[in-house]
């Protein structure tokens, strides 16, 4: 049980040995000395949100401050390895507010070992499970230096269901991972809170997660994101590629900039050239440029879905086109692409002048425009075209062909 008056002293004792007035100490935290009074007086306790700033100021552990004594120096405590149960614990409670949601299939919420998901789908004779892991890579470190920590958890989600869409599946339920050297109350909140909002934005939950603290393996300030998905489809409507077929139209859907993908280049050139920061492209900052959130696309081709006009599609991330419209033409058939009718955002533009960069490696690194690919019919390509085009910019860039190798360009990219 706690003991008010203990505590008191020992929280006065703690100021007095640090050489603070109670006015300091109550600057300090943000709140009146007469706060800081009552607490030392023992007629009332530090209440849970701020205890966890007050241990920081007193250099003691949230459990010390609750005892109203230090612990022997030659003892060990999960507060001392840099955990303080109390305070995590108040942490969960915050998340637990952005676990709720109105998804009837979600049958419990933050608290069990594990989350559960009704998966009874009477519409679906054939059910597959569709399951991917997505990190937002190096833009992460660039989101906390930055102040662009809501935003990264929207690129991650983002990335993750579109990684999932491509297969023709309905996203379903989300598992989130942070790994953090310090759980920094507000910005636990701020990641949970963007996990979860960028979820419903897609149509999806999210059902639970984990927050793993590791002080002695993740620096202080650090923070690690990865999340996990679990999306359905019909056995029968799985888009794989196989319906490829000689002829069909390549289809270029526009990325809104770099998305999740070559920043350990982009960093590299910041580095050099640190005043580029600032530079204004189409009317944004270099910084706000390269922070805009992953497009998300499953909003805009979903109702194509189990219509038979799809016969394959590729997420564009790391590798370029190339890299990814590889994963879906099937053996003997070559998507012939005319770089010169790929409409490239300005952010490449800038990023190539001033870095230096080959047009082989911008198209090896970047989406340089192109977030999307659908291969569809011919005869069907401006009906997607314009159900596309409701949403996001939707233009053929390319058709299937007999051949060898798999992807073929054609052209140069315009950079004018």
């Amino acid at each position: 049980m706690l003991n008010s008056v203990k505590v008191g002293n020992f929280i006065c004792q703690k100021r007095k040995n640090l050489g603070m007035t109670q006015q300091q100490l109550a600057d300090k935290l943000k709140v009146s000395f007469q706060a800081i009074s009552k607490w030392e007086n023992g007629t009332a306790y530090p209440n849970i949100e701020i205890l966890r700033d007050l241990a920081v100021v007193l250099d003691v552990s949230v459990d010390e401050i609750l005892a109203g004594s230090e612990k022997e120096a030659d003892s060990l405590s999960y507060s001392k390895a840099g955990i303080d149960i109390t305070y995590t614990d108040s942490i969960k409670r915050e998340m637990a507010k952005h676990l709720e949601t109105k998804d009837r299939r979600v049958l419990n919420g933050l608290g069990p070992f594990a989350s559960l998901y009704d998966i009874s789908f009477p519409e679906i004779s054939d059910p597959v499970l569709v399951l991917k892991s997505e990190e937002p890579g190096s833009k992460q470190k660039l989101a906390m230096e930055y102040g662009y920590t809501e935003s990264i958890c929207h690129d991650m989600i983002n990335h993750l269901v579109n990684d999932i869409v491509v297969m023709g599946a309905k996203p379903l339920a989300v598992l989130d991972t942070i790994v953090c050297g310090n759980a920094e109350k507000d910005t636990i909140k701020t990641l949970v809170k963007g996990v979860s909002d960028a979820c419903r934005e897609n149509e999806c939950s999210l059902v639970g997660g984990e927050t793993s603290i590791q002080p002695l393996v993740v620096d202080h300030g650090v923070y690690v994101l990865t999340s996990s998905i679990a999306g359905i489809v019909e056995r029968s409507k799985v888009i794989d590629g196989s319906a490829i077929r000689e002829g069909d139209s390549v289809l270029a859907v526009e990325s809104n900039g770099l998305h999740t993908n070559g920043y350990s280049l982009v960093r590299l050139l910041m580095d050099k050239m640190p005043q580029i920061k600032l530079d204004k492209i189409d009317g944004l900052t270099f910084i706000e440029q390269i922070m805009k959130p992953h497009t998300p696309y499953y909003k805009a081709i979903k109702d194509l879905f189990g219509s038979d006009v799809i016969h394959g599609m590729a997420h564009i991330t790391g590798g370029g086109i190339e890299g990814n419209l590889v994963r879906v033409i099937p053996e003997g058939l070559c998507a012939r692409i005319d770089l010169s009718k790929i409409l490239i955002p300005n952010i490449f533009k800038y990023i190539r002048n001033n870095g230096n960069v080959s047009d082989e490696e911008m198209l090896r690194t970047f989406n340089c425009g192109v977030g999307f690919n659908l291969i569809v019919p011919e005869d069907k390509k401006d009906g997607v075209m314009k159900h596309i085009n409701k949403t996001y910019d939707c233009y053929e860039i390319g058709h299937i062909e007999k051949g060898d190798k798999k992807i073929l360009f054609d052209n140069r990219l315009n950079w004018l």
